[in-house]
């Protein structure tokens, strides 16, 4: 089968810093053969070179640019394709730092499965999953972001002489904490790994006979591919608008939702102009129609450059996107160095628009398992409070609940160049409607 005939899925792969995220996917990729050794033992003579040893070789795979080989750090979303026997992935690397939190979550928001990885280390364990800790948070925003699959490598069993004792013991906290998130535990697959070894990557460890379960090449393979949801009404966030002389408007972006087909006649939102779909094409090739899952960008007749900005939503004419002035949100605060009240404005990030919005109102503070209230209108809100917020764009802005399309209807808040909070938008409690000035 070539990789475009396999079912696609996007792969997020999250976990505290330094649990050895990008090791245990940098091996993986060698073992599937997506990457050469050749390639490898370069990178391991670079790493040397900078004083970092042998060790952070296969995290080099995914850690191409060269300032980040410097300090070390994974920093930004890399790409990377892979194939298993059954599937085609697009890896979305979510690293551990808190900064980059935003990635996770603009990675997320595509991701269809997740691996998670802790470390078996005694002191790094807890460090991961006690409050603050980022498998913790990663688990619970992968949780509130729809990424319904999931899979755990628990990692560095070699520091722990392979101990059957040890994996059962984090096995036992890592579930506890996937629970309290609203895991379903007993589907969870729970892999003793050593990325830096090779164990139970690929190929089974010949260190844990006691081990009876699947590698975690296997376990990508036990995933189920999502539906895609074509037959949902159009929606393309956009991305960026280019001006082609002889041509006119031409936006690019991601058809999340729906299909659409030339000559068909579409809406631009918020500014509810509308316009025509005179020629469609992907990575320069033209198409007739394009459809959920498919980049591309498409030239519109009748819409002015003016009248369309990265942000906004285009859709079929007689089922436009849906505009909020305010919307009602469940949101979990990630990161806040104090605590925030009801009119604080951070930035909203969502699809792929940015705009400044209010937290007009704290309707409730909930417990992040049940959704159940635990306080009405609280007066403040702080790092690991879930909640049900009104939230106020500071202009009107193009987006959907994330029960019709979750695609759309999640969110980013971001403030200090950190993610305070991330979101699903649960109703559009105060519409705008472009026509009415």
């Amino acid at each position: 089968m070539s990789a475009s005939k396999k079912p696609h899925l996007n792969l997020v792969v999250t976990g505290h810093v330094d649990n050895g995220k990008s090791t245990t996917v940098g091996h993986l990729m060698v073992d599937l053969g997506v990457i050469d050794q050749r390639t490898i033992d370069s990178f391991a003579k670079e790493s040397e070179a900078t004083g970092k040893g042998d060790t952070f070789k296969y995290a080099w795979v995914l850690d191409s640019i060269k300032d980040e080989r410097e300090r070390g750090i994974t920093i930004d979303l890399a790409f990377q394709k892979f194939e298993t026997n059954k599937f085609f992935y697009t890896l979305i690397d979510a690293p551990g730092h808190r900064d980059f939190i935003k990635n996770m979550i603009t990675g997320a928001s595509e991701a269809d499965a997740s691996i998670l990885v802790v470390s078996v280390k005694p002191g790094e364990t807890e460090a991961a999953t006690e409050p603050g800790g980022q498998a913790r948070e990663h688990a619970f925003l992968s949780r509130t972001l729809g990424v319904g699959q999931i899979v755990v490598a628990l990692n560095k069993m070699d520091d722990v002489n392979f101990s059957e004792a040890r994996f059962n013991e984090v096995k036992e906290i890592v579930e506890k904490m996937l629970k309290m998130v609203g895991y379903n535990t007993a589907k969870v697959g729970f892999i003793p790994v050593s990325a830096w070894k090779g164990d139970n990557l690929v190929k089974k460890s010949e260190n844990m006979a006691w081990y009876k379960g699947s590698t975690l090449a296997e376990a990508l393979d036990s995933f189920t591919p999502p539906e895609k949801p074509i037959n949902k009404p159009l929606r393309i966030p956009v991305q960026d608008v280019y001006t082609i002389t002889g041509v006119g408007t031409v936006p690019v972006g991601r058809v999340e939702t729906g299909k659409m087909k030339t000559n068909e006649k579409v809406i631009v939102m918020p500014s509810g102009v509308p316009g025509e779909i005179k020629s469609i094409e992907t990575h320069h090739t033209q198409m007739d129609y394009a459809e959920a899952g498919d980049n591309i960008g498409f030239n519109l007749r009748g819409v002015d450059k003016k009248a369309i900005h990265r942000g906004d939503i285009i859709g079929n004419i007689d089922n436009p996107p849906s505009v909020a002035k305010e919307f009602e949100a469940q949101i979990i605060v990630i990161h806040h160095p104090t605590a925030m009240a009801p009119g604080y404005t951070p930035v909203l990030h969502a699809h792929t628009a940015q705009v400044a919005a209010t937290i007009s109102e704290f309707v409730a503070k909930i417990d992040p398992k049940t959704g159940g209230i635990v306080e009405e209108k609280p007066k403040f809100l702080k790092t690991g409070d879930a909640a049900i917020v009104k939230i106020r764009p500071v202009r009107p802005l193009a987006i959907e609940t994330f029960k019709e399309f979750p695609e759309i209807g999640r969110f980013a808040l971001r403030d200090m160049g950190t993610t305070i909070a991330a979101g699903i938008v649960k109703n559009i409690t105060e519409k705008h409607d472009p026509n009415k000035k």
